[in-house]
């Protein structure tokens, strides 16, 4: 028998204040519950994996679309994931949402004594350079033993991976004093590349072109360019320049063709800069 779930009423911005969360964990309750919904029951924290980095995508794909609409919808339905896993790890008995935020509370209220402390210590940050350098120095107690890089997420994507790792290794001081060595360092993997190429190598070729990847984005974080975004941004640029091509292709070809009746590549740069013009 269906119960209806009653609907929030709007909150206007400035009287904002979380107080909706609850509802969002009683919804989710309610659709794991015995009478809730079939799917929503079958779920696990492993099945579940997969949406959580679905979700994340989409929200990082309404930011870059500068759709602020788009992007209130994406974030609650990346908030809804990580309701669902706490309130599967509840009826596990591991934790619960509650844990989860407090847990996040606890660590930033540690993490920035120079707010939240009876007293301001006597190293307190003054630019945001140095709150990133206290804060590691923080982290560093509380895992103890724990590598430095054993914190960066393996499941990350690769380049922002490498980004991290270096901007990790970076604050310990294991880094090229300045952008020259950076990109002596890219020039010295591309030439490695080359070789590996050369000989014909695949094991090879596979390793010196992750080092030179590698390198690129060290080289990304010295100049202050987020090397992940900047990808995307050229992903975006490509898809954009060849969707004209392909529509080029089919108004004045009727399409790609076979054999001797394939549209020649110099003909299709001759789109792709028709393309580039457009801006």
């Amino acid at each position: 028998m269906p119960r209806p779930f009653p609907p929030l009423e709007a909150v206007p911005l400035a009287e904002q204040h979380g107080q909706s969360f609850v509802r969002l964990v009683e919804l989710m309750q309610r659709l794991r519950a015995p009478d809730g919904c079939a799917w929503d029951r079958e779920q696990t924290l492993e099945s579940l994996r997969r949406y959580v980095i679905e979700e994340a995508h989409e929200v990082v794909d309404a930011i870059d679309g500068g759709d602020k609409n788009e992007l209130r919808s994406e974030l609650g339905d990346l908030l809804f994931q990580v309701v669902f896993q706490a309130e599967v790890a509840r009826e596990q008995g591991d934790f619960g949402p509650d844990d989860v935020i407090k847990a996040i509370i606890d660590k930033l209220v540690r993490r920035h004594p120079h707010l939240f402390a009876d007293e301001a210590p006597a190293d307190a940050p003054v630019s945001s350079a140095d709150v990133l350098e206290r804060w590691e120095k923080i982290k560093a107690r509380e895992r103890g033993n724990q590598g430095l890089l054993e914190s960066v997420p393996r499941g990350m994507p690769a380049l922002l991976r490498a980004q991290r790792v270096g901007e990790k290794v970076e604050r310990v001081g294991f880094d090229w004093p300045d952008t020259a060595g950076s990109r002596a360092k890219v020039a010295e993997e591309l030439g490695e590349l080359d070789e590996a190429i050369a000989a014909g190598d695949p094991a090879a070729i596979s390793e010196e072109l992750g080092d030179t990847l590698f390198a690129l984005v060290n080289l990304a974080r010295h100049v202050h360019v987020d090397a992940e975004a900047a990808l995307r941004a050229t992903i975006v640029k490509f898809t954009t320049r060849f969707a004209h091509v392909e529509q080029r292709v089919r108004d004045q070809h009727g399409g790609w063709g076979e054999g001797d009746n394939a549209v020649s590549l110099a003909q299709m740069d001759v789109y792709w800069n028709e393309a580039k013009q457009k801006k």
